[in-house]
């Protein structure tokens, strides 16, 4: 899957939200926490990082790989706009 080079905060949580959704088959409101609610797993978890890395084109590394952030969808879309800020350009 091709990565957009421009892509909203909005549109990140959108696709995270209907992954998440597809996966746990039922709604999730952007704030629930995943792991309280026991709908994400620890192996579910890892699925999370190997899916927002390709889905995002983001390397998700040590202190990054904490569960509080993907605790929620609120939380994984702050991380992947964090770090696709972050990410060196193409261009430079």
């Amino acid at each position: 899957m091709s990565v957009e080079t421009t892509i909203t905060t909005e549109r990140i949580e959108q696709r995270i939200t209907a992954f998440v959704t597809g996966r746990v088959k039922t709604e999730v409101p952007p704030e629930q926490d995943l792991f309280a609610t026991g709908l994400v797993s620890s192996m579910f978890a890892m699925e999370l990082v190997v899916q927002l890395e390709q889905d995002f084109a983001v390397q998700i590394l040590g202190n990054d790989l904490k569960r509080d952030n993907f605790r929620s969808i609120e939380a994984m879309t702050a991380l992947v706009s964090r770090l696709r800020d972050t990410e060196p350009s193409a261009d430079a």
